[in-house]
């Protein structure tokens, strides 16, 4: 299975934290399953960081390679699909993440109601 991590997956797996559903974990760890993790994601960890809303270690990103997770950049497809999507959701590096799972074919890994509303395949 093709997945992408939602941003607060990513670092609740990071952090092992008990936030995390089991189901996910499960997927996450399963060596079948190819995870990806988005340039998206990366960027929003940045911008909280650099503003003070969230801390993590200077080179946090090394933990996608670290984890054998495939980076996943924001191509110019995804944001021309921005246009088209409903708004639903206003946080724009969720709804970016949204149309990447949607023009790649893959789950997005999330919790977040809001973003289930879409056509996406979520998952847990």
């Amino acid at each position: 299975m093709k997945l992408i991590l939602d941003t607060h997956i990513l670092l609740w797996w990071w952090d092992d934290s008990p936030k995390l559903p089991q189901e996910a974990r499960d997927l996450i760890a399963d060596l079948d399953n190819e995870v990806f993790v988005s340039a998206v994601s990366i960027t929003e960890i940045a911008v909280k960081k650099s503003i003070g809303r969230l801390e993590v270690e200077d080179d946090f990103a090394q933990g996608i390679e670290d984890d054998g997770f495939t980076e996943l950049p924001l191509t110019a497809a995804h944001g021309g699909r921005l246009a088209q999507l409903p708004l639903i959701h206003r946080d724009p590096f969720d709804r970016m993440l949204i149309v990447q799972a949607q023009a790649e074919d893959a789950t997005l890994v999330t919790v977040d109601d809001k973003v289930r509303q879409y056509d996406v395949k979520t998952l847990p």
